[in-house]
């Protein structure tokens, strides 16, 4: 018998918060798998947690005396999951804003019966509206990422409980880019990571205004902090080239230009612009060359969504920092 179709391997944990039919619609693409769920809700206040307690096995209310976060949501769902039904082997961790491909647990399971070494497998996740903004359609552009062995998976993959107990799950503290860390501490520890192929989930980011753009960036940059501070003291350079052109592109070129300029002229700050330019065209080009199937426009979208948002992200590093140093609890950001 195939792991797919026994009994006792497999479990879901999803997490959320104020998704209302968003939600609903990601417990409905999984009540036909019959495999054990558990969904987490962090403080909904549009009624989630009890519109899913008709719909799973088990539902966790994080204490609001704690800072909510995805990583933790996903670690406290695991652990009410692997207490309830303790000889689970696979834990599949889906967002409450995304619907699973009604092939994926099969071809994903089939994946880690194959490869002994993979920890986590993941596949493409699809923006559900695309066309509904420019936004969601840089979420799209986003998750399309390379096949094979990866660095990383997003929050919807699945994953070996053997592999996530040895590193300890998730970092509950961190706010954003949670995926990513543990990834890492888990190639560290000699797994691998693949991502297939193969459709996983559609996700509805409902980005319609710039301010979301702007905060999901912050988050992002955040995140990238955090990362890199948290496993500098291993030298293998976490994040760090994520946070040094954040702090490069949107801090020290303008600072430096604008001195330059007191010093030289003013007409040296006409070298800003062109430096983004060049920027942009760099990223507009790397992505032709790797997207050979993407249109000029979308390319062009992504290269100034790159620009653009370094200066977002340098808020979300800057953020960081001062609460590190102020020893201040870090709160979530979210962008809807």
């Amino acid at each position: 018998m195939s792991a797919e179709r026994a009994p006792g391997k497999l479990g879901i944990v999803v997490i959320g918060r104020n998704e209302g039919e968003r939600l609903k619609a990601c417990l409905d693409s999984l009540a036909a798998s019959a495999y054990p769920i558990v969904y987490v809700d962090s403080g909904s206040t549009d009624g989630s947690a009890a519109q899913a307690a008709d719909m799973v096995d088990s539902v966790v209310r994080l204490d609001p005396a704690r800072p909510f976060t995805a990583a933790r949501a996903r670690n406290e769902g695991a652990a009410r999951l692997l207490e309830r039904f303790p000889g689970l082997t696979l834990i599949q961790f889906v967002d409450g804003d995304c619907v699973l491909d009604p092939a994926w647990l099969g071809r994903g399971i089939m994946v880690l019966e194959q490869s002994p070494g993979t920890a986590v497998v993941c596949g493409r996740r699809r923006e559900l509206h695309p066309d509904a903004s420019i936004y969601n359609r840089l979420c799209d552009m986003e998750w399309d990422t390379p096949t094979g062995e990866a660095d990383s998976s997003g929050g919807d993959f699945l994953v070996r409980v053997a592999a996530f107990r040895a590193v300890d799950g998730f970092n509950s503290d961190m706010i954003a880019g949670e995926e990513p860390e543990l990834c890492y501490r888990l190639r560290s520890a000699g797994w691998r990571i693949q991502r297939i192929p193969h459709e996983m989930t559609l996700h509805d980011a409902d980005i319609s205004r710039f301010s979301q753009f702007w905060l999901r960036a912050k988050r992002a940059g955040h995140a990238y902090a955090q990362g890199a501070y948290l496993h500098s003291g291993d030298g293998r350079g976490f994040r760090w080239r994520e946070v040094r052109s954040i702090i490069f592109y949107s801090a020290l070129l303008p600072l430096a230009l604008l001195f330059l300029s007191l010093l030289l002229g003013p007409l040296l700050l006409a070298l800003l612009p062109v430096t983004y330019l060049a920027l942009a065209v760099r990223v507009y080009l790397g992505r032709r060359v790797r997207k050979e199937s993407q249109t000029r426009a979308s390319a062009a979208i992504y290269a100034t969504s790159v620009v653009v948002g370094k200066f977002a992200q340098l808020l979300g590093v800057l953020e960081f920092f001062t609460s590190q140093w102020v020893k201040k609890p870090r709160e979530l950001i979210e962008y809807k």
